[in-house]
C-alpha cells in the first residue's frame, strides 16, 4: 500500500501475513519477500526505524544519496532500491565484502572502501550536491563525521543521522550525549527534527537536518 509519507519505491506491503515496510529488489540479509518486495526490518536498520516512526526525512525517491557507515549493506541496499545513485562508504574490509555482494544486482549502488571521517579521500568520486547524506557510523565523533561531510549536500538537502549514545560515551547519560552531538551539528546544520529510536534501537537518536 502506498503511503504519502514514504518515498516513492517504499511501500507498506503484506509479507508473511503482516504489513511491513518494503522495497523492490533482491534480498540481502535473509529478509522475507513477497511478489518481488523485500521487507525492510526497522530493528536492523536505523533509517527503517526513522521511516517507521514517521520522521519527515524529505526523501521522495530517485535522489542521489551518500551513505556513511554502509556496513554489510542491510540499509543501503534498501536505499538503492528506491533512490538514484547511492554512494556507500564503509571502512571495515569484512562487511565491505558483503556490501559488494549487495551491490552486484544493483546498478545504482556504488561501494567505496573509505573512511567516512576523511571525505577528501572520496570527494573525487562522489557527486557534488547530493540530495541526502544518510549516516549510521558507530564510532566516537559521529557529529564530527556529519559536519565534515556537509560539503557534499545540496543547499536544501537532508542529513538523516542516527546517533548511537554508547558509541560516544558508555558512561554518560544518553540525553547528555545527544545534546552534545546536536550542538556540534549546529556548526553546519539546521536541525529540523529529532526523535528517540528506542522502540527499535536502544539509546539512539534519529536526526533530520539541512545545511546552513
Amino acid at each position: 500500500m502506498s503511503d504519502p509519507a514514504l518515498p516513492d519505491g517504499v511501500e507498506r506491503r503484506e509479507v508473511n501475513g503482516e504489513e511491513r515496510l518494503a522495497t523492490r529488489g533482491e534480498p540481502v540479509y535473509g529478509e522475507p519477500t513477497a511478489d518481488g518486495w523485500r521487507a525492510w526490518d526497522p530493528e536492523r536498520s536505523k533509517l527503517g526505524g526513522m521511516l517507521e516512526l514517521g520522521l519527515e526525512t524529505g526523501l521522495t525517491g530517485g535522489e542521489t544519496v551518500l551513505y556513511l557507515g554502509a556496513a554489510s549493506g542491510t540499509t543501503v541496499s534498501h536505499v538503492a532500491d528506491f533512490a538514484g545513485p547511492t554512494y556507500a562508504v564503509e571502512f571495515a574490509p569484512r562487511p565491505a565484502r558483503d556490501l559488494l555482494d549487495a551491490a552486484e544486482p544493483r546498478d545504482r549502488l556504488f561501494p567505496l572502501l573509505k573512511d567516512a571521517r576523511k571525505p577528501d579521500t572520496y570527494a573525487h568520486v562522489v557527486e557534488a550536491d547530493v540530495d541526502a547524506v544518510v549516516q549510521d557510523v558507530a564510532t566516537r565523533g559521529q557529529a564530527d563525521v556529519a559536519v565534515r561531510n556537509a560539503e557534499f549536500l545540496t543547499e536544501d538537502g537532508r542529513l538523516l543521522l542516527a546517533i548511537k549514545a554508547r558509541s560516544e560515551d558508555v558512561t554518560a547519560a544518553p540525553e547528555a550525549v545527544f545534546e552534545g552531538a546536536l550542538d556540534r551539528l549546529r556548526d553546519a546544520y539546521e536541525i529540523l527534527e529529532t526523535r528517540r529510536l528506542d522502540r527499535f534501537h536502544e539509546d539512539h537518536l534519529g536526526v533530520v537536518a539541512t545545511p546552513k
